[in-house]
């Protein structure tokens, strides 16, 4: 008996199980609402066509072709940056299709400012190459590694890449002091952070790069898709979620500076001030009372590539307290500045109940 034909299913290019908070359903869908319109099948025919008309030049004729046509796509200004990173590859390869020449990727549109990107390592020489190699790919004007209280080869390895400037600190600083550190001494007009031991493919790196270049003071990793429903969140998850809620900002869901990859504009760096970045989600609420403008632009799974260690395994664990902690201070900070209502004005208990528990 012959065995019935299986129908093939189209798949999207993010692979992804089915969201499981409500928030996260509503971020998911518009990965699939973006992905079902065929933005990247209209990227792929234009960058096709702008292959067959190039000259001389081909990356750099292939990065303005791209950025001529994001500016005509259609594709929802708010929404771009979510679909940059597939949009790029399916018009770099129509380019390279269309002009018989090899395009490196990942492909950006052309960039007004310098930027830079911050490395804060330590005990990192087994992964820090791995990142290091993803971010020699991408435009940037300087790469600076804060490597800080290391006791294997992180220094060396650092310094083995040609053109990557090293910031040796015998004492670990955390990964928050060293940004802070590192931000202090860069000169881009915008400014990437990660951490040594999270390679993130330069593909995704490049959203928040494009993102800052085009006014984003504050470009957050969009982590809301892989969240689970708020009843199963930790309770970190859940003071970054509060923060941007007494805000004005319940938007952003969990978005926070406490995760990367994020990227901060020159004009975010003099607003805040460096020494607001050694408290992550401080700096995030003077961001948001200063108006500045604050996107989650793209989603790196840093639940799965994130290094696991003593400090911020199991619950209660001493990293968990100082996110905490920070918090905390962070509110108390806006309280000082905002009042002790914040954002919320005058409520009654039941409507303030009412909000809290739709959270």
């Amino acid at each position: 008996m012959q065995k019935p034909v299986r129908k093939k299913t189209a798949s999207f290019a993010l692979k992804s199980r089915r969201p499981r908070s409500r928030r996260g359903a509503v971020h998911m869908g518009r990965y699939r609402l973006l992905q079902g319109n065929g933005w990247e099948r209209q990227a792929m025919r234009a960058g096709y066509q702008a292959g067959k008309r190039r000259s001389t030049g081909a990356r750099k004729a292939a990065s303005q072709a791209y950025g001529s046509w994001l500016s005509v796509s259609g594709i929802p200004a708010a929404q771009r940056f979510y679909v940059l990173p597939g949009t790029a590859e399916a018009f770099r390869r129509g380019f390279e299709r269309g002009s018989r020449q090899r395009i490196p990727g990942p492909l950006l549109p052309p960039l007004v400012g310098r930027p830079s990107v911050i490395v804060s390592a330590c005990n990192e020489a087994a992964v820090l190459p791995a990142v290091l190699r993803e971010l020699r790919r991408l435009p940037f004007h300087e790469i600076i590694v804060v490597e800080n209280g290391s006791s294997d080869q992180s220094y060396a390895v650092a310094r083995s890449f040609p053109g990557v400037i090293v910031i040796h600190v015998p004492e670990r600083l955390g990964h928050d002091v060293a940004r802070a550190l590192g931000a202090q001494m860069c000169t881009g007009e915008h400014v990437l952070f990660i951490d040594g031991d999270m390679p993130v493919p330069a593909e995704q790196l490049s959203a928040y790069l494009v993102a800052a270049d085009q006014g984003v003071d504050v470009v957050l990793n969009d982590i809301m898709p892989l969240l689970p429903p708020f009843s199963r969140q930790d309770e970190v998850t859940r003071c970054k979620t509060f923060l941007n809620r007494m805000l004005g900002r319940d938007d952003l869901g969990a978005n926070s500076l406490t995760a990367v990859p994020h990227a901060l504009t020159r004009h975010a760096l003099d607003t805040l001030g460096y020494a607001n970045l050694t408290v992550p989600p401080k700096a995030q609420s003077v961001a948001i009372s200063r108006g500045l403008r604050i996107e989650a632009v793209h989603t790196v799974n840093v639940l799965r590539v994130n290094r696991i260690r003593k400090t911020n395994r199991g619950r209660d664990n001493p990293v968990a307290r100082l996110i905490i902690g920070d918090h905390i201070e962070a509110l108390g900070d806006a309280m000082r500045s905002l009042g002790i209502r914040l954002q919320w004005g005058q409520v009654s208990r039941a409507e303030l109940a009412l909000r809290r528990n739709s959270l």
